[in-house]
């Protein structure tokens, strides 16, 4: 007979492969919608290229993990139930928004709704670890949408610059090929940071069931969520892809790539940080900023507006998601 504590742990590590599966097909949109929508790649050839690319990130290391499990809340302090609700309520946000064709943070549902939880659980604020929580998520949360745009404008500039001389047929051409290229790099530290928030939340739940005394993400956690990104990846997510791709703005294969540079740029950067960031906020801007720079009408703000109004509500909204469900079992 299974004890309650290693039944409980079994539930959050099946719930934690599901949250990173729907992250793979809500966030495949990330590594191939400026591919796809240029024709650069068909959708089957880039969702296989990033599926692979999502699950060779996914080993690059475990600093963000650490951040998402031994940072922002105290392993010790909370039950495993705070990482089964947030968990059940990330994957309720990412599910609705995917419906929808909004992209949304994966990465701040799941943060959101690990705060709601702690806090409702243990009746205080003190649970959570606010410095860190300031340090790597809110101050990357303004910075790396303002610093892809920025990036994604830089670059677009530059390159228009190099090739100021150069036939439009020859440019067209020449980045066709170095697309493919720029999204890989995507694509590659896309699982980078994204995997390593499944990682950190299966060992946190370890460590608060108290399977593991120190905080140190076991090789099987990293080849299952790795595993589990990739297969997420290879469904494609083409609602997202459409919305990003190819309504945010027209693309050619020069934009896509200056895009994707930018982009992968920015979240490699976050990662070496430790910071778990949102690859769709970024690869967002980044594709606003690139349109911008031929010209501001270029970007279709109406649609950028009810992306940008997710990315506000989606930590406050599953942080409240989960702070219910909490309140509920605590009742029950």
């Amino acid at each position: 007979m299974l004890s309650s504590a290693l039944l409980m742990t079994i539930v959050i590590v099946i719930l934690a492969i599901t949250f990173d599966f729907i992250n793979g097909f809500h966030d495949s949109a990330n590594a191939i919608a400026t591919s796809v929508s240029t024709r650069v790649l068909s959708m089957r050839s880039a969702v296989i290229m990033s599926a692979c690319l999502n699950f060779l990130g996914a080993f690059i290391n475990d600093k963000v993990a650490k951040t998402v499990g031994d940072g922002i809340v105290d392993p010790f302090k909370i039950s495993p139930k705070v990482v089964l609700i947030a968990l059940i309520a990330a994957i309720i946000w990412d599910l609705l928004t995917w419906y929808i064709g909004i992209p949304s943070s994966s990465s701040h549902a799941l943060i959101g709704g690990l705060i709601g939880s702690a806090v409702v659980y243990k009746s205080s604020f003190v649970v959570v670890n606010w410095i860190t929580f300031m340090e790597k998520i809110v101050l990357w949360l303004f910075l790396s949408p303002v610093i892809g745009f920025i990036i994604g404008y830089l670059v677009m500039i530059l390159l228009q610059w190099i090739f100021r001389k150069s036939k439009p047929t020859f440019v067209s051409k020449f980045f066709s090929k170095a697309q493919i290229v720029s999204a890989m790099f995507m694509a590659l530290n896309h699982g980078g940071n994204d995997a390593q928030k499944s990682m950190g939340v299966i060992t946190l739940a370890l460590l608060s069931a108290g399977s593991l005394s120190t905080f140190s993400v076991p090789d099987w956690v990293k080849a299952v969520c790795a595993i589990a990104m990739a297969l997420g990846t290879s469904f494609g997510g083409y609602k997202i892809i459409k919305t990003m791709g190819m309504n945010m703005a027209r693309l050619a294969p020069v934009n896509g790539f200056a895009a994707e540079t930018g982009a992968a740029a920015v979240i490699f950067s976050a990662t070496m940080f430790h910071a778990p960031v949102s690859t769709t906020q970024i690869i967002s801007t980044s594709i606003m900023g690139v349109a911008a720079s031929n010209r501001m009408s270029s970007v279709r703000w109406m649609l950028a507006k009810n992306i940008v109004i997710a990315w506000v509500i989606t930590m406050p909204v599953c942080a409240g998601i989960a702070g219910l469900l909490t309140l509920l079992v605590k009742f029950i």
